[in-house]
């Protein structure tokens, strides 16, 4: 009998998954390729339509490689813009016709009279008029043959957002208050992000022959799973996709972990019953329930689809003693290992003392997301090193950079000190910012600024943690240093920078940002750099590497699934306060910073709450109530 595959039976549009976003969008781009050659071929035009925002950045760049080494033509491509924001000057640096002209146009043979993009300067009283013509000019090119799109994480597709109707056409509209929050850390500050948008309508977008929509990202996840398995609804417009006849989601592994397939896999057909399976499972049901997991029943297995775990495993009690000792082993005070040997602990007992390494993306992540083992480590006596893969320098606000200059003009002043240079600086500054754009960069001298200021912070909080000057390393990685909140992609000199650092520190341990949902990309982008120059030691043949262990810790925007967690570090009342004191060194990142994201809590405020709700887990799964816990969990490379 011919075993039928259920995995995606609940799945109401097509999902293709991918390792990552780069093969994500390398098929794509694929797919793509052969539709322009296809149709070139029959003597036609293909007509696209084009996406903004982080999802189809790989894609662009992948398109671009394609033109330039494989001979990929664009110039019997016309392409229609999704949206634009209203109103906006086309060569403002949040512009959508910058970013497709820096991204793909003028990388690329296309021309320039073939590509079109809704007008963000258009008056007033001409935008109806305007969005009628883009219509029409859509209709006039034969139609969309391919619409590609990404998804906010409201489900908006264009700027359709919840509420926006199966019938609707280009239009102007309002921006919903979570997009625009979303959106801030393109513009600096809430205030300067346009509240309205000219977008493509769910009629339009669902016009074209084929769709593709594109999500990377733990922060996509959510809104996938109701896009593609809920019921269709205007209040999740991406749903409404379901009623096309050739549409297909392409995600990474990541934005697809909440689809029933992989959160309850046991939902969709056969499973196979390892012990991180049974681990999901049974915590997943403990906490529906609201019951410690050896409280749970055979009658709660068999009521909650789990009855194969039970045929598989044997009697419910036995099944929660196994997932109750992963959980309480998972629990440590000994982040670097415990001196006495104990079974089943998350790290290895030796070499005792341990050389730590953690990576910092930012110059305050250390102390934001693992203060408190950060401080363990270094006082049960570890020789702990940091880290600071990035300058941080855009995160800083203009007023902090003339009141710094300030106080050195007025220190030389006091101490008799030339203060000529510094005045000069700080009248430069001052002239500068007084005129400054939203759209403007900023210049070479405040931005070094601007790192001086962030890198004392950091300072500072290593030496309140215990640690030495040598022990504190600023990388600088090339990658983040272009004035912008756009970044280049990682290249060899972030990679070698890092194989130095680690070939000369040689540690038994490396902490690094797993965060991959932080909104700038900038964490992502320095766990690949670790990623690669850990491979790069490893085909060298380095020795040390084979001792060597990965802990990844999440940053200020989520914590781990508590199924996937592999070490928890608890924390006391007054573990947590001095955790508090070390992120409050950075004083530059306190009250308001630039680039929040969609959480207007403090660094602090978000740390506290996220390390608390990680031990209230732990409790409600009948463990013992710590006060706060931060959690790891290892990568095997």
């Amino acid at each position: 009998m011919t075993k039928i595959d259920l995995t995606d039976s609940l799945e109401k549009i097509p999902v293709k998954i991918f390792a990552d976003s780069k093969t994500g969008s390398a098929f794509v781009a694929k797919q793509i390729a052969n539709l322009i050659k296809e149709k070139e071929a029959a003597g036609k035009k293909t007509v696209i339509g084009l996406a903004t925002g982080s999802s189809p950045k790989s894609l662009y760049a992948e398109l671009v490689r394609m033109h330039k080494n494989e001979g990929l033509s664009f110039k019997n491509v016309i392409t229609f813009n999704l949206d634009q924001y209203y109103p906006m000057d086309k060569d403002a640096l949040q512009s959508y016709h910058y970013f497709m002209r820096k991204n793909l146009f003028e990388q690329t043979d296309i021309d320039p009279n073939n590509y079109h993009l809704p007008d963000g300067m258009i008056p007033k009283d001409k935008v109806k008029e305007h969005c009628l013509n883009y219509e029409k000019q859509i209709e006039d090119a034969g139609g969309l043959d391919l619409q590609i799109l990404g998804i906010g994480v409201n489900g908006h597709i264009g700027f359709n957002e919840p509420g926006s109707g199966m019938y609707t056409k280009t239009r102007l509209t309002t921006l919903d208050n979570s997009t625009r929050i979303a959106n801030a850390y393109e513009f600096g500050n809430m205030s300067e992000v346009p509240r309205m948008a000219i977008t493509m309508g769910i009629s339009t977008i669902l016009k074209s022959k084929k769709i593709i929509l594109m999500a990377w990202g733990q922060a996509k996840a959510p809104v996938i799973k109701k896009a593609v398995e809920d019921d269709d609804t205007e209040d999740v417009p991406a749903s409404l996709l379901q009623n096309h006849d050739d549409c297909t989601f392409v995600i990474d592994e990541v934005a697809a972990s909440e689809l029933t397939r992989f959160k309850s896999p046991w939902l969709t057909g056969e499973c196979e019953w390892t012990s991180n399976m049974m681990k999901r499972a049974v915590i997943n049901l403990a906490l529906k329930l609201n019951k410690p997991v050896l409280s749970l029943t055979n009658f709660d297995y068999n009521d909650n689809g789990l009855s194969d775990l039970l045929v598989d495993k044997g009697d419910a009690y036995e099944i929660n003693m196994q997932v109750f000792y992963l959980l309480r082993d998972s629990i440590t005070g000994w982040p670097g290992g415990k001196p006495t040997q104990r079974t089943n602990h998350p790290e290895r007992t030796e070499p005792f003392p341990k050389k730590a390494v953690i990576f910092s993306p930012h110059p305050d992540d250390d102390i934001i997301s693992m203060g408190g083992t950060f401080m363990r480590l270094h006082d049960q006596g570890h020789e702990v090193h940091v880290a600071y893969q990035t300058s941080g320098n855009i995160a800083v606000t203009d007023e902090f950079v003339t009141r710094f200059i300030d106080f050195t003009v007025g220190f030389e002043s006091m101490f008799d000190i030339d203060e000529t240079k510094s005045k000069k600086i700080l009248e430069e500054a001052t002239a500068f910012l007084r005129v400054k754009k939203s759209t403007d960069k900023d210049t070479g001298s405040i931005r070094e600024i601007k790192g001086l200021i962030r890198r004392c912070e950091a300072k500072a909080t290593c030496k309140y943690v215990g640690l030495t000057d040598e022990q504190v390393h600023f990388m600088n990685l090339p990658f983040y240093e272009t004035g912008t909140i756009e970044k280049s992609p990682m290249g060899e000199a972030d990679v070698q920078l890092t194989v130095d650092l680690l070939n000369r520190l040689q540690p038994q341990q490396i902490y690094c940002a797993g965060d991959f949902a932080d909104p700038h990309g900038t964490h992502k982008v320095c766990f690949d750099v670790v990623i690669e120059a850990l491979k790069t030691i490893k085909a060298s043949k380095a020795k040390w590497i084979d001792d060597c262990w990965l802990w990844l810790y999440k940053g200020a925007w989520q914590e781990w699934d508590i199924t996937e967690i592999e070490m928890a570090i608890p924390m006391s009342p007054d573990q947590v306060v001095k955790k508090r004191h070390g992120i409050f060194i950075h004083q530059s990142q306190k009250d308001s910073v630039p680039f929040q994201g969609s959480d207007d809590r403090e660094f602090w405020q978000r740390a506290e709450e996220r390390n608390a709700n990680t031990a209230q887990l732990y409790a409600r799964l009948g463990l013992t109530q710590y006060a706060a816990m931060e959690a790891f969990v290892r990568w095997h490379f």
